[in-house]
């Protein structure tokens, strides 16, 4: 079993555009639940919506990529306002029924064959990443072991990252981040203080789904396809997991929560792959193994919540409106 081959491969995964894309739609999640008591269930959709909003626009309607950019943001904006409007003045655990059903719902539409010339039903849309690599600055060439384009993607991506934490950090300092996290301890003492509940509520609902929608994007644009079984129910479970392990109610959690969650998921695989391989365990094949490591890291969260339910980062005060 070649570690060292393991360990670089589980290194490489704490700064990919995939765990870029996790760290962001966990710090839109962190909006929603960690700063506001939010529970939403359907954060994979709101990545769906960007995803898909930006690939059509820019496959169908060949627009630029910053245009096909605010079409995805604008997108999740509507999607956002259709969850809201009818859920926000209701208990958590109705918009929790909702965003969940709603994010199924974007699924199975996206793959309706009658709509196979818009969004390629069950086998996606592809090719249509080439104006964002257009703006790539750096030359043909290898950097850190990448070739341009991963490298330029990973610095698009984490760059992202960073301007989001910036942002959210900012408005939970402000006025309107303090008014939020009344609303997240006691929303009728907010209300009894003339602040508008509804209105902050639907303002954090959209700000933390316009970076679900940037999430999607980044989580596509690698791959150069967007296709629905990537968006499935399984997607907002593993964000939930990267929030719970970083600490809800920080703005690094989530994005250090979604670096430990990808790179324990590569070394259980690569180390449950190569004692497969070595010989040394015959009663397993490899694709129970991707299956095991799943379970392997739903136990660490199990314990995780046992003795620290706060999360690596997160504030004991924090759980108080749990």
């Amino acid at each position: 079993m070649d570690f060292g081959f393991i360990l670089s491969s589980a290194a490489a995964e704490l700064f990919s555009p995939t765990t870029a894309a996790y760290a962001l739609a966990a710090l839109g999640l962190a909006v929603h639940f960690g700063y506001s008591g939010l529970l939403n269930f359907g954060q994979a959709g709101f990545m769906a919506v960007g995803a898909y909003g930006f690939a059509i626009s820019t496959l169908s309607f060949r627009v630029p990529f910053f245009v096909g950019l605010l079409i995805a943001v604008v997108c999740s904006v509507l999607f956002a306002l259709v969850l809201g409007i009818p859920t926000l003045r209701l208990r958590a655990d109705y918009l929790a029924i909702v965003t969940i059903a709603a994010a199924e719902i974007v699924r199975y539409v996206v793959t309706t064959n009658q709509l196979t010339s818009v969004t390629g039903s069950a086998n996606g849309l592809a090719a249509f990443e080439g104006g964002f690599y257009t703006m790539n600055p750096f030359p043909e060439g290898t950097y850190f072991g990448m070739n341009n384009r991963d490298f330029f993607i990973r610095i698009v991506g984490w760059g992202l990252v960073a301007v989001g934490c910036v942002l959210v950090w900012l408005l939970m300092r402000s006025p309107w981040g303090r008014v939020l996290k009344g609303i997240r301890e006691d929303e009728n003492a907010v209300r009894s203080l003339g602040k508008n509940v509804y209105a902050h509520k639907m303002q954090s609902l959209v700000i933390g789904g316009i970076f679900g929608a940037l999430a999607g994007m980044i989580f596509t644009l690698p791959r150069g396809a967007v296709q629905p079984a990537n968006y499935g129910t399984e997607l907002t479970f593993f964000l939930w997991t990267c929030l719970l392990l970083g600490g809800m109610a920080t703005v690094l959690g989530p994005v250090i929560g979604a670096m430990i969650f990808w790179v324990v998921l590569s070394l259980t695989q690569g180390v449950l792959y190569g004692l497969i391989e070595s010989g040394a365990v015959t009663w397993l094949t490899t694709v129970q193994a991707g299956q095991l490591r799943y379970i392997l890291v739903g136990v660490a969260l199990m314990l995780l919540m046992i003795f620290r339910p706060q999360g690596v980062f997160g504030n004991k005060k924090e759980l108080a409106f749990a």
